[in-house]
């Protein structure tokens, strides 16, 4: 059976999976990075983990896989292969495509930033299906965002497109590591929204899902916090709209998992802000966190289809 491998490499474990063409999930797995041993092991493990699924892929389906893809976080240098700088994994400059073509016996492969891959998958097979401009904006530990125009995910001239979490929203606020202050991701990230949470309440275990509990529990101190999160979006995300003028608004990450609790004001919160604009779709992710591996998967197929013509669903 044709397939491709997918790997996605996070701070802390790596997810994987063989990939069919119609982007069915053949067989998945994962493991730790190995991060706490240094860079060198993390790369050796990635390394590892492809030639264990190729393997797999030769006894299991009949023929080792055509093409891999691996989506990784930090600066990512797209056209060259090079995981250019990763603060949580400790690289530097690594040919991470190079690696993997020769481990994995010369198949082509595609090197992804992690969230503009797993918007990718959002977008062309998720919740954002059908749609030719959207945005997809996971609020994790930060937020970040991937711009997704007529198929494919914009990486900008840098590498640095769709970088939301860094818009200002509140000139002169709380300081960012990026070394500006107001950063959006400072007030409207599951981690921010986690801290002002536990400060609250005195509770230093008290996070992001505690806060939306008690929001639907009626807690006026959990609403004031809950809602200074989501205006902060809001802003963030009309600037972002006025520019970008996506059909459809994805929201994943940790925070939506609070359903309506966040999804009900938000909408009504853009809804206010917007003016001349074009209101969009906003939705909540579809694919969890699969949408990483499955957007690796994606990116190997685009690639078979670059190289030899074929179609990726043939």
């Amino acid at each position: 059976m044709r397939h491709v491998i997918a790997l996605d490499v996070g701070g802390t474990g790596m997810k994987a999976a063989l990939v069919g063409a119609g982007g069915e999930l053949l067989h998945q797995a994962r493991r730790s990075t190995g991060r706490e041993r240094g860079p060198d092991a993390v790369v050796d493990g990635i390394l590892d983990f492809a030639a264990e699924l190729r393997a797999y892929g030769t006894e299991h389906l009949g023929a080792p896989a055509l093409a891999a893809g691996v989506a990784v976080p930090g600066i990512v240098d797209e056209e060259r292969g090079v995981a250019a700088y990763s603060a949580n994994l400790g690289w530097r400059d690594l040919p991470l495509r190079g690696l993997l073509t020769d481990r994995l016996g010369g198949v082509p492969v595609a090197l992804g930033h992690d969230v503009r891959t797993g918007g990718l998958a959002e977008g062309r097979i998720g919740a954002g299906k059908g749609a030719d401009r959207f945005l997809f904006v996971p609020l994790g530990t930060g937020i970040a965002g991937a711009i997704g125009i007529a198929g494919r995910v914009e990486s900008g001239a840098h590498g640095f497109a769709g970088e939301i979490g860094h818009i200002v929203v509140r000139p002169g606020g709380t300081p960012c590591p990026c070394g500006q202050r107001g950063c959006l991701e400072r007030y409207a990230s599951a981690a921010a929204v986690s801290e002002a949470w536990a400060s609250v309440t005195g509770n230093p275990e008290a996070d992001a899902a505690d806060c939306a509990k008690a929001v639907d529990g009626g807690d006026p101190k959990a609403r004031e916090v809950w809602q200074h999160a989501v205006d902060a979006l809001a802003d963030g995300l009309v600037t972002a709209l006025t520019l970008l003028d996506p059909r459809t608004l994805i929201i994943g990450g940790g925070l939506a998992e609070a359903g309506q609790t966040l999804f009900a004001p938000l909408r009504e919160a853009v809804r206010r802000r917007v003016t001349f604009q074009k209101l969009p779709t906003i939705v909540p992710a579809a694919l969890g966190d699969t949408a990483g591996c499955l957007g690796a998967g994606l990116l190997a197929w685009d690639l078979l289809d670059k190289t030899d013509g074929t179609e990726a669903t043939s």
